[in-house]
């Protein structure tokens, strides 16, 4: 197997968990050119072993890790990694939801891989060099161990770019399908595998829609930026009184309505196309229950001060619309502002509507999506559930 030879010093990161090496850390190559999303063994300075990672020449991030203190071929890893995901999957996902997150990247081991469950369909995402190369054994694996009626890739975006890789969508086995009713939480929710945000829809929110569902009885309830309604159709199978859904897009609020009359809610729910925040500014309605989950603001690091002050703007808004007592689920997606970040602009803009908030809890994504302890870079989804004092 090629290698790959750390700088002196440059080794205690990824000894402590980080899967990332860059390519500013790295002495030599053996041989001196490694093709991209080659499997690689990773040596210390002294020649020492750390692991099995792949490799690309064109990336700042050079090394992916896969595996420590072992270099399994790529078969035997792809087969531990899913059946031990799997195993996972049954445990924290409950009986009433078909629908989770099967691979998370390097949270699961598999870094670049994103594999996400839909009832009989599975979605594939390839986002690296190195992820693309395993394509054909994940596919014969995934086949083997689930049997499912379709294994669909949707595989693009801004690290396929970088990894000088094109867009690839399509088929990949089984029968072709656009579109596909899962169950989450219990209810009934129409997911566009073809056309849909990412592989069709926002897991990561799951264990989130369920528990505003249990704050939601009786109430009056706002999903800001509702995508395919995910929020309001949480509260109002919770018992809210009414729910207002808001998303400026024409394909958002159908499929919203779509969901919500699937499970009969249509006639208890406002659907609103409006850009959120413009809504929020205009409303007069007070709400006892607001989800605000607007798309990520901080699409890189040069972006993170634009979206502070976004994100202080936005939930101002959403403070000031809140009846005395009432209830704020606020999240951040943006890999490049989040955690403390987050926090720190929810806290100004408390301060900036001029009303007095609790935490009730701090939220992030389902057990579904796992980030290993070592890699902080792999959290992006931040969230805060506060309270008016009234």
């Amino acid at each position: 197997m090629d290698a790959v030879f750390l700088k002196p010093g440059r080794d205690a990161t990824v000894r402590g968990g980080n899967p990332w090496i860059f390519s500013r850390a790295i002495e030599r190559l053996e041989p001196s050119t490694i093709p991209a999303g080659s499997p690689v063994e990773v040596h210390d300075a002294s020649g020492a072993l750390i692991g099995l990672g792949y490799f690309n020449p064109a990336t700042t991030i050079a090394v992916r890790m896969l595996a420590w203190d072992d270099t399994p071929s790529i078969a035997e890893l792809v087969g531990h990694r899913l059946k031990d995901a799997l195993a996972l999957r049954e445990l924290v996902v409950g009986d009433d939801s078909d629908c989770y997150r099967l691979i998370n990247g390097e949270g699961d081991g598999l870094a670049g891989v994103v594999i996400d469950r839909y009832g009989d369909a599975l979605v594939v995402q390839l986002l690296t060099a190195g992820a693309e190369r395993m394509r054909d054994e994940l596919v014969g694996q995934l086949t083997e161990l689930l049997h499912p009626g379709a294994i669909l890739e949707r595989s693009s975006g801004a690290v396929r770019k970088n990894e000088g890789l094109e867009d690839r969508e399509g088929l990949l086995a089984g029968d072709a399908i656009t579109e596909i009713e899962v169950r989450e939480n219990g209810n009934l929710v129409v997911v566009d595998l073809e056309q849909g945000q990412k592989t069709g829809y926002f897991l990561d929110q799951r264990q989130n829609r369920a528990l505003l569902g249990k704050l939601a009885r009786g109430a009056k309830v706002l999903d800001a930026y509702c995508y395919a309604g995910g929020f309001a159709l949480a509260a109002l199978s919770g018992g809210a009184q009414r729910a207002v859904a808001v998303d400026t897009s024409a394909r958002a609020i159908e499929w919203a309505r779509r969901n919500l009359e699937l499970n009969g809610h249509g006639g208890t729910a406002e659907l609103i196309r409006a850009d959120a925040a413009e809504y929020l500014r205009g409303t007069k309605e007070r709400f006892d229950v607001i989800a605000l989950d607007p798309p990520a603001l901080a699409r890189s690091r040069n972006d993170a001060d634009r979206a502070g002050h976004l994100y202080v703007e936005l939930n101002a808004l959403a403070i000031r619309a809140l009846a005395p007592g009432g209830r704020l689920m606020t999240f951040s997606c943006s890999t490049h502002f989040h955690g403390a970040d987050f926090a720190r602009a929810v806290a100004i803009a408390q301060t900036k509507a001029k009303r007095n908030l609790r935490i009730l809890a701090h939220l992030g994504p389902a057990p579904d999506h796992p980030v290993l302890l070592g890699h902080g870079e792999g959290g992006y989804l931040s969230g805060l559930l506060l309270q008016d004092l009234g």
